[in-house]
This record gives structure tokens, C-alpha cells and sequence, in this order.
């Protein structure tokens, strides 16, 4: 993959509208992974007392509203096992009730507190009005009608060119009977399809209104009884082919205190760092975060450009059962790992290997140690991970004496310190210490490397390994913080910014958000 520019995001499409024959909607389903059981509504998430309107029935996801129990307002059931970007969606759904029957599916939408999801919906309606139409709810409106091909420009309004028929392609619609619908969705252009027939093209360009990621989600709408079912639901994410990098943070759960190994607090506020210099500064990058350990998703990585491992390690770390797994991610989509403290750890052997073939070094017990102490990083390396990144002091529980390969072959150290003798008071344990590091660090004095970037000799991608993290606190420092988004953007294969990646301190909140453990008093 070749490295992306800072600046340009988006590129001009040519976009073209024909009707595919119903035929070639079974062509192949390569890539494409359910994402409902057909049996419960795991990984779907009503919305407070909702609930009642969703059930499963006949291997079917089901909202319904009925005489006795009414609906006064738009429900959503939204798909909490991840969200969605650059995506083909396939599924299947049945309409009944009256003529005012409506429905939609929400994608890369956002929930408001009152449960309402807004943005992109591909329409669903019995009298033909709205069916196979593309809106933004509660936001812009329609953006296209069957049969349209549109274009919104930089300030919201619609090029149209009518290219179809709307009541025709509404004649393919089977009203009381199971349809295909397809949502394609890749950067700004937006496709729906209904029984293999393409009902609306819209590139949207207008940078307030375009969604680029967010929830997907099915619609049960307010009004007179009605009943939608959907079914056969399937998802396919697509690389991104607008310069864009992805990049997927999964955070293993808290298992310290307040302000300690706070994972998914930090994948969050890195996240957040990220977005904003992405949509304040053009940097051509897209997040997801997975908390609380491995995805449910079963296509968070299909489209990952740089995955960042934040976790507990050990024999417990999340990637020991999937080596084989992930090593598919980094052969075929050369996928760059970063890892975050305890996440550099796990068992010698096959683990380690995997560690070491994919960022250059890892921690291995009764090699390796983990005392707390204050590290200076007095001169830095010159290297894209440095930019903007001057030279710091900060305590940390640096682990040190890395396994790495003997030749140091594609690694290159980025943080270095030379930890003081205290660092190996403690008796020798699989943590503690062991006459390799003592006879290293006590006797030839040998500077330590704690943070190092890694280019696989193999040409599969790039590492990252990185010690610090314990304190949650830390990420406030701001050259500690651009060290590491310096090191995810550079993993991705993104051009690091000269002046490293624009990163706002955070303030009190934003630090004190999403922590886990309850605050000391």
C-alpha cells in the first residue's frame, strides 16, 4: 500500500445508473458475514422501553405496533457490535399493514439520548411513496427518489437527473411479499438496491452533511399498526479507495483501579484525538474502538489498515487464540499492529514468534521486566513517529529487556533509557527480574529500549511496540500522547504530519471520560 497525502480526502467519482437483473443478486457472497443469529436479538439493542416492539419470530428480526399497543414515536434496534463505514449490506424484509406503513434501515447514522437515529436511511414504505429512496433523517431531508441520480453539492443543494422510471422500478417490489434490499455505501457515494434493481445513486459532497462511519440500525416508524420484518442480514466491508487510512482500536477490559489500565477509557480519547485531526486538519484517517476485549463483530478487521492493542497480556491476551487468525490480516491485508503496555506481553513460544514476526519484540516473562520508575528521553530518533515531538521525562511502569530478534533486524528504537539500579531491587520472579537483565542493565549498562517501530523484513507492514501506558493520566502529556498518534498514523501507512499529529491537550473531562473503576476519594 502506497503512503497516503496529508490533504486530499475526497476524489471526484464518476457514478453511472442501470438496473441489474435480479439474476446476478446471487452472484458471490464472498466477504459478506451475517450479523444476526436468526434466533435472539444478540448484538441488537432496543432502545429503553422499546423493547417490547422487537422480538425474533421465524428467523426474523420483527418491530411491530398493534391497536393495543401503539406507537407515538420513531424506534430504532441498533446493531451494538460495532459500526459501519465503507460497507455492502444485504438482507431481506416484509412489509404489512396499511398503506401508511413505514420503515427504513439507519446507517453510519448517530443516536441522539432520546433514542432517535439520524442520518442515512434507505426508505421503506407499503404505498410506494418513499420505498427504495434515500433520506436523512431528522437532518436534510430526501436526498434522492427512485430512479434519481444526485449529486449534493458544498452547500446542501441537489443536482437531480430523473434516469428511471420511479413507478416502474416500484412495480418490482414484492408489497406483501420478501424483498431483497442492498445498501452500498463507499466514501461519498451512497447506492440502494431492491430485488437487484438500483433504485438511487447520491455522492454526497456537501462536508456538514456527509456521514462517513457511525451506527447501522432498523427502523419501526411511528403511526397506525404495522409490522416489519428483516432477515438474512449480511455485511461486507470494502477498503476505503478515497486515501482514507482505517484504523481499529480493541481494548481489553479495566483490571486496576481508577486511572490504571483504563483501556477502554484510552482507546477512546486517542480515538477522539484522531477524529478531530482528521476532520479539523484533513487527516485521512477513519476510527472504530471495540471495548471490553475481542469483537463481536465479525468484520472489524476485514477493512483495518493499523489495528492499536491496548489490553491485559500474559497468557491472557486476546490475540494468543487467534495467532493463525490475525496472521491472515497481516499476510494478505498487511494489517500494522500496535501495541500498548500489557499488550506487548505474552508467552514465549508460539506467541512470541507471532510478536515477533509482526512488531519486532514483545515481552517475555523471566527475560523481561515491569518496575515503575521515571524515564528521560533526551534524544529522540529522527523518524515520522518523532515529529513534533520534543524530548520528555514521565513515570511509567516502563517494562524493559524486550525480547527482540538478534539482529535487531527491522527494528528501530524510538524510546531509550537507561533504567536505574533500583529497577531491580525486587527479588527475580517471571516479572521481576532474572540474571539476563541484571547481567544487561547492572553490568554492561546497556541503555533499554522501551517504545520501538518496526518494518517486517517480509514487507507484510509495520509494528509498533510500546511500554507505557499503565497511568491513564499520562496521555495528557502532549509529547507523549503525539508519540504514539504519530506511531498509529505512521503504522497506517498515512503521512505523519511534519509537525507530528495535531493533538489538543485534553481537558479534566475529557481525561475523567469513559473510566471504568469507580474515582479514589
Amino acid at each position: 500500500m502506497r503512503a497516503r497525502s496529508f490533504p486530499s480526502i475526497l476524489a471526484a467519482l464518476i457514478f453511472t445508473l442501470s438496473a441489474t437483473p435480479a439474476s446476478l443478486l446471487a452472484d458471490d457472497e464472498e466477504g459478506f458475514k451475517p450479523i444476526f443469529d436468526g434466533q435472539s436479538l444478540e448484538g441488537w439493542r432496543p432502545h429503553g422501553d422499546d423493547e417490547s416492539y422487537w422480538r425474533v419470530e421465524d428467523s426474523a428480526i420483527v418491530g411491530e405496533s398493534t391497536e393495543e399497543h401503539q406507537l407515538g414515536h420513531n424506534t430504532f434496534l441498533v446493531w451494538d457490535h460495532g459500526q459501519v463505514d465503507d460497507f455492502e449490506l444485504r438482507l431481506q424484509f416484509r412489509i404489512s399493514g396499511s398503506d401508511e406503513a413505514n420503515s427504513g434501515i439507519q446507517f453510519r447514522g448517530v443516536q441522539r439520548e432520546d433514542g432517535h437515529v439520524i442520518g442515512y436511511q434507505a426508505d421503506i414504505d407499503r404505498a410506494g411513496n418513499w420505498i427504495g429512496c434515500l433520506y436523512d433523517e431528522a437532518q436534510r431531508g430526501v436526498l434522492g427518489t427512485r430512479g434519481q441520480l444526485v449529486r449534493v453539492n458544498q452547500n446542501g443543494g441537489l443536482a437531480v437527473q430523473q434516469v428511471d422510471d420511479a413507478a416502474e422500478l416500484f412495480s418490482h417490489v414484492n408489497i406483501d411479499d420478501w424483498n431483497d434490499y442492498t445498501i452500498s455505501a463507499r466514501g461519498n457515494v451512497i447506492k440502494l438496491s431492491i430485488n437487484g434493481h438500483l433504485t438511487v445513486e447520491v455522492t454526497d459532497d456537501q462536508p456538514e452533511g456527509l456521514d462517513l462511519s457511525g451506527l447501522l440500525a432498523l427502523q419501526l416508524h411511528a403511526g397506525p399498526p404495522m409490522k416489519i420484518e428483516f432477515r438474512n442480514i449480511r455485511l461486507k466491508r470494502f477498503p476505503f479507495e478515497d486515501g482514507r487510512a482505517k484504523i481499529v482500536f480493541i481494548a481489553g477490559s479495566a483490571s486496576h483501579g481508577y486511572y490504571e489500565h483504563e483501556h477502554n477509557a484510552g482507546c477512546l480519547l486517542l480515538a477522539a484525538h484522531l477524529n478531530e485531526a482528521a476532520r479539523e486538519h484533513g487527516l485521512p484517517v477513519t476510527t472504530a474502538v471495540y471495548n471490553n476485549g475481542w469483537p463481536k463483530d465479525p468484520t472489524a478487521l476485514d477493512n483495518a489498515d493499523c489495528v492499536v492493542s491496548y489490553c491485559d497480556g500474559g497468557g491472557g491476551h486476546y490475540l494468543n487464540d487467534r495467532l493463525d487468525d490475525f496472521d491472515w490480516f497481516v499476510e494478505n491485508q498487511h494489517v500494522g499492529l500496535v501495541c500498548i503496555h500489557y499488550g506487548v506481553e505474552v508467552p514465549a513460544g508460539p506467541s512470541g514468534e507471532h510478536f515477533l514476526k509482526w512488531i519486532g519484540g514483545y515481552f517475555e516473562p523471566h527475560w523481561s521486566v515491569n518496575p515503575h520508575w521515571n524515564a528521560s528521553f533526551d534524544e529522540l530518533p529522527e523518524h515520522p513517529i518523532t515529529n513534533g515531538v520534543e524530548p520528555f521525562t514521565i513515570n511509567d511502569e516502563w517494562y524493559y529487556h524486550m525480547r527482540f530478534p538478534e539482529n535487531m533486524e527491522g527494528v528501530t528504537p524510538i524510546l531509550t533509557d537507561l533504567p536505574p539500579r533500583e529497577t531491580l531491587d525486587r527479588e527475580d520472579g517471571p516479572h521481576s527480574g532474572n540474571p539476563h537483565v541484571r547481567e544487561a542493565v547492572l553490568q554492561r549498562m546497556e541503555p533499554q529500549h522501551v517504545g520501538w517501530a518496526f518494518e517486517r523484513p517480509d514487507g507484510t507492514g509495520r509494528g509498533f511496540g510500546f511500554t507505557g501506558g499503565h497511568f491513564h493520566a499520562n496521555w495528557a502529556n502532549d509529547d507523549f500522547r503525539k508519540l504514539i498518534l504519530n506511531a498509529i498514523v505512521w503504522l497506517a501507512k498515512v503521512d505523519v504530519p511534519a509537525e507530528g499529529v495535531p493533538s489538543k491537550t485534553p481537558t479534566p473531562e475529557e481525561m475523567d471520560a469513559n473510566q471504568k473503576a469507580p474515582k479514589k476519594k
